[in-house]
């Protein structure tokens, strides 16, 4: 049996130039993001949304002092490097990447992907990078199942448990 080969992890510079390899074969690409702070079944089926919406799928990771500031202290509860690494072990990813900003915006104008995707906790209306997005002639696309599970979820079922 084959083992399944990890997605590179790389830095921006590195991943973009990656996508424009990508796109001169005619391959569209999509990028997800998030924390990813404690993998469960509705990361795995916002990703395999994600991926079903280009050839091609970028995750791009919030890297620890993103997470800190949008999740407050205590997390995140595993290093940005090993929640690139499990992420980039899932079968369905092609890149992942380390953002450190509060917002993946000025990583969409970096690398300008055919498809932003966001969970069903947004609608495209709502999505915070649409008209950066669209500035360039990308889409919007929401995928996953309806947001049932959270970290933060887990992690006060573990403390009530």
């Amino acid at each position: 049996m084959a083992l399944h080969r990890p997605a590179p992890i790389l830095n921006e510079s590195d991943l973009q130039t990656a996508l424009e390899r990508e796109r001169v074969f005619g391959r569209s690409i999509a990028l997800a993001n998030g924390c990813f702070d404690l993998l469960h079944v509705g990361h795995l089926r916002y990703l395999a949304g994600a991926a079903r919406e280009a050839h091609v799928l970028v995750v791009a990771v919030n890297g620890d002092e993103s997470v800190r500031s949008l999740k407050g202290s205590g997390r995140p509860l595993a290093p940005e490097s090993e929640r690139a690494e499990l992420i980039a072990s899932l079968g369905m990813i092609d890149y992942v990447t380390v953002f450190h900003a509060l917002t993946v915006e000025a990583l969409l104008m970096r690398l300008r992907p055919d498809v932003h995707c966001k969970g069903t906790d947004y609608t495209e209306e709502s999505v915070p990078e649409a008209a950066i997005v669209k500035s360039y002639g990308g889409r919007v696309a929401i995928v996953g199942d309806p947001k049932d599970h959270s970290t933060s979820e887990m992690i006060a079922r573990l403390i009530r448990r």
